[in-house]
């Protein structure tokens, strides 16, 4: 039996279907990805397992029912807002929450307890395109659809690495340009990406450089006559104050060559049908709000939004970051697209809700809301379904504050995580595969995502847990949800009742479904009226949601160039990791493309400061400090570092990037500016390096080790700053007792160790030390735990014979190594669909062709981590 679901990784939306046995493959029938899936969505077969799974309440670490836990959280918020107001309890809730989740937890926050402390980590994801939409048309709307990725002429990324963290939307793009071979993209973003070799012309834009481009882009729009008057005439106000700006602007403040803003511009200009698609690198910076008004202005000033193959777009990092914004989910935002500052609003909601009291400002956002818990404000705090010790900037102070927090409660579908660790109350939550409800993806389609598994132990889903908790608070007929259609036929009621505020966001279509009907929903973009048609784009013909039916362009200032003598950090994602790993952690080959943290240097850089590839580097900002593996690439510019935020403290000791990211924010959207931390870097005088492969959970210890689960248990990479090391006695601290047999080889000559623990004839650890960063065939090493093969062979540190060694992985989905590929191309494979048709590598969701092509281009090597 298979079930039509939805994928919970990013925004794309991906169709999935799936089946008990874990067997997932795409839903060809979807109109998001048509049957594609990333190396993420194809193995998340292998997440679905109940290792380290929450399964009962714990409170103070203690198994306890479901009514104690949820008499005592409801105890606590409620004494909490007895004894110090409704402003010092808050809901830090995510988007992989469902929306029906979201509107659960919006309502009890806003309109029961009667404030908007509530806001989530779609915060660090898209609130900067929120608040370009708001100001410019008047709501949230995205105006476009992902076909227009297929229209377009010319397609335009900024700050977006879409091969990795989109990778269905790439393989989209990259189908279409191959049928239409005319259609020309633009790659803007400081790093070269795997996006930059699908591009036409890639811009090396400086930090926080996007204004001063799309600012001098307006200039260049008016200059050459390519303004679209009666468009603007008609449609929208604020044209002359914009372009003033954008005149007063130097467009070398973007930090591009006069010949390529020359050809950019001329090449925007000369195409009317332009999708400019953007994400994080626009989104996540203290001017990010700006930024997404100069590329809106840039549309609205040509008419160049709402027809097909034209308009900004931007794209989320959420699986249901739209849903979360369409009830509400935000702290400056009430459900369905209305405002909390407006009280003819607030009074209609508060009216069909029945509610007692309702919120009457915009609450806390992210990062005040962590600087309230260390203040002593919030006295009671509920995180659902994120991990804000490691999500948010300053990640060491985020736990410290929440340690301040008398009473924290988190719902999560995992017994241990960094943010877990700190609460007083545990409640499992349902996960993937268990819960029911809808996603909402970037381009305004809502999907079902259906269960297929049965909930474990006593996990429940999370808009039950919070309506029990708001029963035991005393409302308990307001939240009297029998299922999530229950919840779904409510949120479209409430947009029913909306509908004379004349706002975007309408599923009032949707209100009167059944529940054989909501099981049955299909993927359905809205708005979805009552009566009449939706429509798939916004604003062709004006139409925008200001009081005067116009939208408006925005004069914005292009920050001044910040000369710091300090290393300009970007952080961001990996090809085949998710978030924090909660879930992407438990696939081993998500992990073996790179399996620890890292961080991208120019080579120029790393030899001033005397690092080797695969040395470890020191990034600090003066109070915190992380030790990653340098990898240096001249993919970075000189004073550029990249590094991604996946690790966490349970998987390195010092990974969590996070740590030395400082906590700026753009004053308008509140999102934090994670990609611009300032920071000093050191060589990390390592005395020695290891690597552990074994069956067996390693908890990080040492200055650095870094955990990876893989097919036959975990590894660990390793350095210590000791001057000699044994290594039997760092052994038994990894992995315990050596009950069995050791067998230990060393080198006197080389400093080199290696020593094999065995049980019962079976290997169960192999561990490598050495002076310099360990080399030998990893994979060699991981396949042997858990054989009865002779420990000389193991330790031997590479295959046997002719037994070839795949080197490190560059394709996950079908698990192709580096050195299994550059046989292929010294057989002749001389293209990336040769490499695909001798290896399989980049035959199924085909995130890893960049590198494919990489390989077959000596000065663009792929972005493997030294074997």
């Amino acid at each position: 039996m298979t079930t039509c679901t939805t994928c919970p990784y990013c925004g794309v939306g991906c169709g999935v279907i799936a089946s008990q046995d874990g067997t997932i493959k795409g839903d060809a029938q979807h109109p998001a990805n048509f049957g594609r899936l990333c190396s993420k969505g194809s193995a998340l077969g292998e997440t679905i397992d109940l290792e380290g799974r929450l399964l009962a309440p714990m409170v103070g670490g203690i198994e306890t029912g479901w009514d104690e836990a949820t008499a005592l959280v409801a105890r606590k918020f409620s004494e909490a807002i007895r004894d110090h107001g409704p402003e010092a309890v808050a809901i830090y809730a995510s988007g992989q929450l469902l929306t029906e989740d979201y509107y659960v937890a919006n309502k009890l926050m806003k309109g029961f307890i009667g404030a908007a402390n509530i806001d989530t980590n779609s915060r660090l994801c898209m609130a900067s395109s929120v608040a370009g939409h708001k100001r410019a048309f008047g709501s949230d709307t995205v105006p476009g659809t992902y076909e227009d990725l297929e229209h377009a002429d010319l397609i335009v990324l900024v700050g977006s690495n879409l091969a990795w963290c989109h990778p269905v939307l790439h393989q989209r793009i990259a189908a279409a340009k191959e049928a239409r071979p005319e259609m020309r993209i633009v790659n803007v973003d400081p790093r070269r990406t795997a996006t930059s070799q699908l591009a036409d012309l890639h811009l090396s834009v400086a930090p926080d450089g996007d204004v001063a481009l799309f600012n001098g882009l307006l200039a260049h729009l008016a200059a050459s006559g390519r303004v679209d008057r009666a468009y603007v005439a008609a449609h929208v106000n604020g044209f002359d104050s914009a372009l003033a700006a954008a005149y007063a602007t130097d467009a070398v403040d973007s930090g591009l060559s006069a010949d390529d803003l020359a050809i950019f511009y001329s090449m925007w200009a000369g195409t009317e049908k332009v999708v400019t698609v953007y994400s994080q690198g626009v989104n996540q910076s203290t001017c990010g709000t700006d930024k997404v008004n100069a590329i809106l202005n840039c549309h609205l000033a040509t008419g160049r939004i709402g027809r097909p193959g034209m308009g900004p777009f931007s794209v989320t990092g959420q699986p249901n970051a739209m849903g979360g914004r369409e009830v509400g989910g935000l702290a400056n935002m009430l459900a369905n697209h209305l405002d909390i500052e407006n009280a003819a609003h607030r009074d209609a909601a508060q009216a069909f809700w029945a509610s007692p009291t309702m919120c009457e400002a915009p609450g806390l956002k992210a990062v005040d809301l962590f600087k309230a818990c260390a203040d002593g404000r919030i006295k009671a705090l509920w995180v659902m379904s994120t991990n804000p010790a490691v999500s948010l900037p300053d990640a060491q102070g985020v736990a410290d504050a929440i340690k301040n927090v008398p009473f924290t409660v988190v719902s999560d579908i995992m017994a241990r995580t960094d943010t877990g660790d700190l609460a007083d109350v545990l409640l499992p939550a349902a996960g993937w595969g268990e819960k029911s409800g809808t996603v909402t993806n970037s381009e305004r389609r809502i999907s079902r995502q259906r269960a297929f598994l049965p909930v474990p132990g006593q996990a429940r889903p999370d808009w039950k847990i919070i309506s029990d908790v708001a029963a035991a608070m005393g409302w308990g007929h307001a939240f009297a949800y029998d299922s999530p259609a229950d919840v779904f036929r409510e949120h479209a009621a409430l947009s029913a009742a909306m509908r004379p505020f004349e706002r975007d966001f309408d599923i009032s279509g949707l209100a009167q479904l059944s529940d054989a009907e909501y099981d049955a929903l299909a993927p359905v973009q809205w708005p979805v009226p009552e009566a009449g048609k939706g429509r798939a784009r916004f604003f062709a013909d004006g139409g925008f949601y200001h009081p005067d039916g116009k939208a408006r362009m925005l004069p914005v200032t292009a920050p001044a160039p910040v000369a710091s003598g300090q290393f300009h950090l970007n952080t961001g994602r990996n090809r085949d990791q998710w978030h924090t790993m909660t879930r992407t952690g438990k696939a081993p080959r998500l992990g073996t493309h790179l399996a620890e943290p890292y961080v991208e240097i120019h080579p120029g850089d790393a030899d001033a400061l005397g690092l080797g590839t695969a040395e470890l580097c020191v990034l600090s900002d003066g109070k915190n400090r992380a030790i990653l593996r340098s990898l240096p690439t001249d993919r970075v510019a000189r004073g550029a570092l990249f590094a991604p935020m996946h690790w966490t403290r349970q998987r390195a000791t010092r990974g969590t990037i996070n740590t030395v990211v400082q906590t700026g924010t753009d004053p308008i959207s509140g999102q934090p500016a994670l990609k611009f931390g300032r920071v000093r870097a050191s060589r990390f005088e390592a005395r020695w390096y290891g690597f552990l492969a074994c069956e067996d959970a390693v908890a990080p210890t040492c200055e650095y080790c870094a955990v990876a689960r893989t097919e036959t248990g975990w590894q660990a990479e390793l350095a210590g700053v000791s001057a000699a090391v044994d290594a039997e006695a760092l052994l038994s601290q990894l992995v315990g007792a050596l009950n069995g047999s050791v067998s230990l080889v060393s080198d006197a000559a080389t400093g080199t160790q290696r020593i094999a623990h065995r049980v019962d004839g079976r290997l169960r650890a192999l561990l490598f030390l050495s002076p310099e960063p360990v080399q030998l065939s990893r994979a060699h090493a991981i396949a042997a735990i858990g054989q009865d093969a002779p420990a000389s062979a193991a330790l031997a540190g590479r295959a046997a014979g002719a037994q070839p060694d795949p080197g490190p992985t560059v394709c996950a989905c079908m698990s192709v190594g580096l050195n299994d590929l550059r046989r292929a191309v010294a057989d002749g494979a001389a293209s990336v669909e040769a490499l695909g048709d001798c290896t399989g590598a980049g035959t199924n969701c085909g995130a890893c062709k960049p590198e494919l092509q990489g390989l077959l281009m000596p000065a663009e090597p792929p972005a493997v981590a030294a074997e």
